[in-house]
């Protein structure tokens, strides 16, 4: 990863340059209402809970209808920032009970809001069932159009009429979960609808002299009391809601962004200019005076829109924060001390004529989505004394980058500095917030190593566009009120109650690999890595090992991996040109870090005969990341020769009976090698592969010189050799330096899972992580 350093004055840390110390804002003004993290994230925890406690006062309706999916939307929000997980578990609740399924009519976008819902929980666990239905269904629509395409909008509703964004409201409950798909999937064409019928509609409905939307079609020649054109106040809130929503997701370098964000300021500034002396909006816009009642749902969408808008600087602070507090202190006046949302105007309801109690789920869902911008203001400008770090992070490839980890150093030692100086962030209580919403991302901070007094390494997540570039904030924990409770994606430990075996795994895939305990107890020396398989994003170690359940599938994992004495997947051994020379099992153990990005340790083992009576001992170092099936590898090798040593890294190949077939795959000028293995017994089949450093593969070749190894995706029939253990190793030939790291990759996939059902999908993700290799991210800090 390349770090680039921006206004060099303070060298503490690797990122102390881009350090903000916020001491003054407009927050530390006056206003009525407390606009703290803390106090912000009360309100909206208040108001959740009471939502949760009465579902029934707004549970007419369906659960995946546009009601529901609008608070929804706003309990994502909330579990983005609260540390309190019951918000995003009654989310995952909702789509489990549901089957993650859409509303029942096709083209209507008011059935497609939950979407939004279900794109955000996939973004967060990356479960493809998540999204799979509302993939379906999108495709179906892309593959089957409304065949009417018409905008004009029926006066009494036909169904046809709602199949195309024909309504102001549609760019709320449509747009945003298109947009969330594309995100999920990588796949534009989701994201070139979304972006094509949000024009469409705007065209249709938006005034450009007003810089406000109609409701539809029918309301084109009405006009108010006071012979003002009707602009509904809920309407354009759900408008300029789903403005914020599709500007989250769309990319930074996307050719329309620009007229997005001016869409978004034009409708702004008339929006303030609309705002009412108590700090809402009326249902009527420009005739507030025929509409006295507070109205909190719509007030809602619009505290949302502006409060992010200035959180991103596309709104001037100094004009807009104002109305935003007044807003926001407007909105939690209409809170009751049970936590009930007052003044939401009920759907169909007359605007002029409602309860002042009344309550919606939506209005909750705009309550909430107002707080989490507000809160995050308050971090970014409130947090006196607070350490906060811009950084910029860019994908110089031309393909998408998911699940991708940017490491950064906050230990001064690895800037030059005493180890013992006072750390930038102390004791690791450091926080990353995404730059777009106010969503807390999960990271880590860890001590590579154990002389480091504190953690000097911070490790989190992006997902990338090609050639995109994000902003995210680097924040001492105490600037926020809570920390949302991380999603552990992946875990290491020593297995003692196992012959001493350590395990490791992602949310993708799991290994192990063999203690000396082992030895005496089963005989089997080895030190390549083991295979455990699974369909999930669980995490299954400990299970595997407290249920014994190893070698048949029970539904969500298991071990049909072989590794005997062979190099299993990623081993490797000193290889002589005609034999390879190994190591016994491991000797000791250190666990580095285990959390919810990244699980790391690092094994030592005996020194053994690498040949001639030369004496080789190693240390290596295992690290495995969320969401990658890889895992990096890291071998200093000692001997009292310090001349270089011929390393072959190695796959296991598979013994199985005749006609099964099996593909192998390498590109030596790239480092990789994948293979296919051939299905023995039908428990599915398992992919893996090796990946070193681009041009260090001397040759690829295997430790029986009498089998060749496979030219690109042949088909190799196996001989006759049924059963256990391997016949050979698939070896990758390269040089390491004694007392320098080799450093490598190996990982391994299984065709049950769905992420890779055949090897050319294998081999894919091969070549593509090597492209990852050779493009890191770019981070610069600062400014």
């Amino acid at each position: 990863m390349k770090i680039i350093m921006k206004n060099r004055l303070n060298r503490l840390v690797g990122f102390t340059s881009g350090i903000l110390l916020l001491t003054t804002s407009a927050f530390a003004q006056t206003d009525s209402a407390d606009i703290s993290p803390k106090a912000v994230l009360s309100a909206m925890q208040r108001v959740a809970d009471w939502q949760l406690a009465n579902p029934s006062v707004t549970a007419k309706r369906p659960a995946t209808g546009w009601v529901q999916a609008a608070g929804d939307a706003g309990f994502m929000a909330l579990a983005g920032i609260s540390g309190d997980a019951k918000y995003r578990e009654a989310m995952l609740a909702q789509g489990e009970t549901n089957n993650w399924k859409l509303g029942p009519r096709l083209y209507d976008a008011d059935d497609h809001c939950i979407g939004q819902t279900w794109a955000e929980l996939y973004l967060l666990y990356r479960e493809p069932k998540m999204i799979a239905p509302m993939r379906e269904e999108f495709d179906r629509i892309l593959a089957n159009p409304p065949k009417v395409q018409s905008l004009e909008y029926a006066k009494k509703e036909d169904p046809k009429t709602r199949e195309n964004w024909a309504w102001c409201d549609s760019l709320f409950m449509g747009p945003p979960a298109w947009a969330g798909l594309y995100a999920a999937t990588g796949d534009e064409k989701y994201l070139n609808f979304m972006v094509t019928n949000w024009w469409r509609t705007t065209d249709f409905l938006y005034d450009k002299t007003e810089h406000l939307f109609y409701r539809d079609s029918t309301f084109f020649d009405k006009r108010e009391a006071n012979g003002q054109k009707v602009f509904w106040g809920r309407g354009n809130g759900w408008v300029m809601a789903g403005l914020v929503r599709v500007l989250q997701y769309l990319p930074m370098n996307h050719p329309d962004r620009p007229r997005f964000e001016q869409l978004f300021k034009d409708m702004a500034a008339k929006i303030l200019a609309c705002q009412q002396p108590d700090g809402l909006w009326r249902a009527s816009l420009l005739d507030p005076e025929s509409y006295p009642l507070k109205e909190t749902s719509g007030s809602g969408f619009y505290t949302y829109a502006l409060a992010w808008g200035v959180n991103q600087g596309l709104l001037d602070r100094a004009t807009f924060e104002p109305a935003v507090r007044k807003a926001w202190a407007a909105l939690v006046s209409c809170v009751d001390a049970d936590g009930k949302l007052t003044h939401v105007q009920p759907i169909g309801a007359d605007p002029k004529k409602f309860a002042p109690g009344s309550t919606e789920v939506y209005g909750v869902g705009a309550f909430l989505l107002a707080g989490s911008e507000v809160y995050r203001m308050a971090v970014l400008e409130n947090a006196n004394q607070a350490r906060i770090v811009k950084i910029s992070v860019t994908n110089p490839a031309n393909f998408s980058r998911d699940c991708e980890t940017v490491e950064l150093n906050i230990n001064p030692a690895a800037f030059g500095g005493n180890i013992k100086d006072t750390l930038l962030f102390p004791k690791g209580a450091v926080r990353v917030m995404d730059g777009v919403a106010a969503r807390v991302l999960d990271s880590q901070a860890y001590a590579s190593e154990t002389s480091y007094l504190s953690p000097d390494k911070l490790v989190f997540q992006v997902d990338l566009a090609p050639h995109e570039t994000r902003t995210y904030y680097v924040l001492d924990a105490s600037a926020l009120a809570a920390v949302p409770p991380p999603i552990v994606k992946t875990f290491a430990r020593y297995v003692p109650e196992r012959f001493d075996d350590f395990a490791w795994e992602s949310d993708r895939i799991a290994h192990r690999t063999y203690g000396q305990a082992l030895i005496k107890a089963e005989g089997t020396i080895s030190s390549g890595p083991d295979v455990w398989i699974k369909k999930d994003r669980g995490l299954i170690v400990d299970t595997m090992y407290a249920t014994k359940h190893y070698h048949e599938d029970n539904g969500s994992f298991m071990d049909d991996y072989r590794v005997g004495h062979s190099r299993g997947c990623g081993g490797l051994g000193i290889w002589d040109g005609q034999k390879l020379h190994t190591s016994s099992n491991y000797r000791n153990w250190k666990l580095i870090t285990t959390g919810p990005i990244r699980s790391e340790f690092e094994l030592t083992y005996d020194a053994w005969d690498a040949g001639k009576g030369r004496m080789v001992s190693e240390t290596k170092r295992y690290s495995i990341d969320a969401g990658s099936w890889m895992t990096k590898a890291q071998s200093i090798f000692s001997s009292e020769d310090k001349s270089p040593l011929t390393i072959g890294v190695g796959l296991a190949e598979r013994a199985c009976p005749t006609n099964r077939v099996e593909f192998i795959a390498h590109n030596q000028a790239e480092g990789w090698l994948s293979y296919w293995q051939p299905e023995d017994k039908p428990k599915g089949v398992i992919g893996d592969t090796i990946i070193l450093a681009k041009g260090s593969v001397i040759e690829f070749t295997n430790d029986a010189p009498n089998l060749p190894v496979a030219k690109l995706h042949a088909n190799v029939p196996q001989p006759t050799h049924e059963g256990y253990p391997p016949i050979r190793d698939l070896l990758a030939i390269t040089k390491a330096k004694i007392g320098q790291p080799l450093t490598y990759y190996f990982g391994a996939c299984w065709d049950r899972s769905g992420d890779f059902t055949n090897h050319v999908q294998w081999e894919n993700y091969v070549k593509r992580f090597a492209e990852r290799r050779d493009q890191p991210l770019q981070v610069t800090v600062g400014n």
